[in-house]
């Protein structure tokens, strides 16, 4: 089980291959605060509804000054097929090695229709303009989170 984050944790760092296959790393958004959201799989049901949720809400979202930045294990042309087909404004990145999930502490075991497994437990972390971490919410529901999430930062 990977260690979970704490606010006030520095975010770890990383860079991850974009939908288009271009790098982006948590250092891109020094200055601002990010969302980084973690998701088990593109095109799939929960996940799609939470990418929405969090498209539909971007403008609030930017305009309190939060970035967004999705995390899963898929590959950049899977990503791309997501975005396109959800027409996604979200930054979607693929960590197929499971690395920076593990770092953040989104990868483990987990509960699964009452088995134990392990996979990517959906979670939100809220970096803050100096790279540390202010939330950290791990097991989070897709449905109605970003309105959670809007409504804990009093946006």
């Amino acid at each position: 089980m990977s260690e979970r984050l704490q606010p006030g944790d520095t975010a770890p760092a990383f860079t991850l291959p974009d939908a288009d296959g271009k790098d982006v790393s948590l250092a891109d958004y020094r200055g601002r605060k990010v969302i980084v959201y973690f998701y088990p799989a593109a095109l799939t049901p929960g996940c799609t509804k939470q990418a929405c949720d969090f498209t539909d809400n971007l403008d609030v979202l930017a305009s309190a000054g939060y970035d967004v930045v999705g995390v899963s294990p898929d590959k950049p042309e899977k990503l791309a097929r997501f975005r396109e087909k959800e027409s996604l404004k979200v930054t979607l990145v693929g960590d197929p090695a499971k690395e920076v999930l593990t770092a953040y502490g989104a990868f483990g075991e987990k509960k699964l229709y009452g088995k134990t497994v392990t996979g990517v437990i959906r979670s939100t972390v809220v970096v803050d303009e100096e790279g540390k971490v202010e939330r950290a919410l791990y097991n989070v529901k897709a449905t109605g989170h970003v309105a959670k999430i809007i409504k804990d930062l009093g946006i």
